[in-house]
C-alpha cells in the first residue's frame, strides 16, 4: 500500500494501556481483529496505518533496523541499545505515562555506603580482603557500565538479569543491583535502598522514530498532540 506506515505498540502492561489512550486522545481509534492475542491492529478511517502489537525492546529493534516506521517505547530501553541502533532513532514526543528511574541499589544494612563514591571504596575492599570483584545484577548492562565508569567506580562485575532483579542479593547471585523502579516499593520489601547519588536514567514512555522515514512521517508526527 502507497504511503504504508507501520507502527509498533507495546504489548503489554502499563504501557501498552498508555499507547491506547494516547492513540485515542489523537483520535485514533484502533480496531482489534480476531480478539486480544491478535498481534496486528488497525486505525479506523486510516487504512494506511498498520499497528503491531510488540514487547517495547522489540520495538527499538524494529524501529532501528527499519522494519518498524515508528512505534511508543521507553526511554531506558533507547538509552540501553546499542549506539549505532540509537543513531537511526528519533524521539519525537516525551509522553505522560511510563515514568520510571533506573537507579542504583544496595542492601539497606550497608550503613556506611551513602553514595556512589562509597560505592568505589567498597569495591577496593571486595579486590583486595576477598580477591574478588563487587557484583552488580542487572537488565541494563549498558546503562550501568557507563555510569558506574563516569563516576569512576572500576572494580565490580555485571552479573545478567533476566527479571526479579532485586532478589538477586537475597539469594547470593550478587552483592548490588540497578534496576529500572516506578515508586521504590519493590526495592524498599525487598531490603534495599537507593545510593543518594544512584539516579542513572530518569525514563518515560516517547514516540520514536526512523530516521530514514522522517520525510514519509512527519505529515503524522505532526499531527499527534
Amino acid at each position: 500500500m502507497k504511503n504504508l506506515i507501520t507502527i509498533g505498540l507495546p504489548s503489554k502492561g502499563r504501557l501498552k494501556e498508555g499507547s491506547v489512550n494516547f492513540f485515542d486522545r489523537n483520535n485514533l481509534k484502533l480496531t482489534i481483529n480476531g480478539g486480544e492475542r491478535n498481534y496486528f491492529a488497525e486505525v479506523k478511517n486510516f487504512p494506511n496505518i498498520k499497528i503491531i502489537y510488540l514487547h517495547a525492546k522489540e520495538i527499538i529493534q524494529r524501529i532501528g533496523d527499519g522494519t518498524l516506521d515508528m512505534g511508543i517505547s521507553g526511554l531506558d530501553l533507547l538509552n540501553e541499545s546499542a549506539s549505532n541502533l540509537r543513531q537511526k532513532i528519533e524521539v519525537k514526543k516525551k509522553l505522560d505515562f511510563g515514568s520510571a528511574n533506573v537507579v542504583v541499589a544496595i542492601p539497606d544494612d550497608w550503613i556506611d555506603v551513602q553514595t556512589v563514591a562509597d560505592l568505589e571504596e567498597v569495591s577496593f575492599d571486595f579486590r583486595d580482603k576477598k580477591n574478588t570483584r563487587l557484583r552488580v545484577a542487572t537488565k541494563y548492562p549498558n546503562l550501568t557500565n557507563n555510569f558506574l565508569v563516569s563516576k569512576g567506580v572500576t572494580q565490580y562485575k555485571l552479573v545478567p538479569s533476566l527479571g526479579a532483579t532485586e532478589t538477586y542479593p537475597f539469594i547470593g547471585s550478587s552483592e548490588i543491583i540497578t534496576d529500572i523502579t516506578s515508586t521504590g516499593k519493590t526495592l524498599k520489601d525487598n531490603n534495599l535502598r537507593i545510593l543518594k547519588d544512584g539516579l542513572i536514567l530518569k525514563s518515560q514512555a516517547c514516540v520514536l522514530y526512523s530516521k530514514k522515514k522522517a520525510a514519509k512521517l512527519q505529515p503524522f508526527l505532526n499531527s499527534l498532540k
